[in-house]
């Protein structure tokens, strides 16, 4: 629970730093390798090529999320992101042999109108949400990286060399490298933008993600998996508290679609197993 409430925390931080996009994805992922180095010592291990491809996955979800939040709203950006399970059930069999099952396929619709809503809605431009079409797309872009990452990560368990940890490390010094030179030069800096970007690389990425491994050890998965979901049911609640931004109808409801289906799905595959 903890580890979901500080991920959702993420879209009110991004949206009140007056940096860019860019530099705050930069610098948010220095913050978070550093504390996940310290913290995890499984992580700090011998760099792998596997682990590394992983990690351009994680680099470019982590990045995609920080740009679709600076450009359309809190809840867009986490609800789009969590459409995930569209693409990992279409890449699933490509990537990892694993077959789709009928109801899988059943699960797909709800998905797939709900993502589609985003963009029949038509979001107008507003103060903390200046090109939402163009933030949407980014938003269904990083779901497209999140899936590929759980595609990683799970690979990543079949070898069995416990490289999780190391590519979830990896993949945020690659989103440092590969974006700083876009982030430089930092220009008119604020203390409290300083104060925003150690929240979110020490607190919001970084000691969440390690409160995230600790539990899943002794927590079960479904439970976890539920769990979880406080993450997007809070994320836009907190940009509404903090900039009162308020998501159009039609994200709404492709977002309840979405969060109802993902969970109505992993409660049924839970009573199958």
């Amino acid at each position: 629970m903890a580890a979901a409430a500080l991920f959702s925390t993420a879209g009110a931080a991004i949206k009140s730093c007056s940096l860019s996009g860019l530099q705050v994805a930069c610098f948010r992922s220095a913050v978070a390798a550093i504390t996940i180095a310290a913290l995890m010592p499984e992580a700090r291990r011998r760099w792998t090529w596997a682990a590394g491809l992983v990690s351009l996955a994680y680099s470019s979800c982590m990045v995609l999320f920080v740009l679709s939040t600076k450009l359309t709203t809190a809840a867009n950006a986490i609800f789009l992101q969590s459409t995930s399970p569209l693409y990992i059930l279409a890449l699933g069999p490509w990537l990892l042999r694993e077959p789709v099952r009928r109801r899988d396929l059943a699960f797909l619709l709800p998905l797939v109108v709900g993502l589609l809503l985003f963009f029949v809605g038509g979001d107008r431009p507003a103060a903390t949400a200046p090109d939402p079409v163009r933030g949407n797309l980014l938003a269904a872009a990083s779901g497209l990286a999140i899936a590929l990452m759980v595609l990683g990560l799970r690979w990543l368990a079949g070898r069995g060399q416990g490289e999780a940890a190391l590519a979830v490390l990896m993949g945020n010094v690659v989103g440092f490298v590969a974006t700083l030179p876009a982030a430089l030069p930092v220009a008119d800096v604020r203390l409290t933008d300083v104060l925003i970007i150690g929240y979110l690389g020490l607190f919001q990425l970084g000691i969440a993600y390690v409160l995230l491994a600790r539990a899943i050890v002794h927590v079960p998965a479904l439970e976890a998996s539920m769990l979880l979901f406080v993450e997007p049911v809070l994320n836009p609640v907190w940009a509404w508290l903090v900039h009162g931004e308020v998501p159009s109808f039609w994200s709404r409801v492709g977002g309840a679609l979405i969060l109802g289906a993902t969970a109505f799905r992993t409660l049924v595959h839970a009573r199958r197993a």
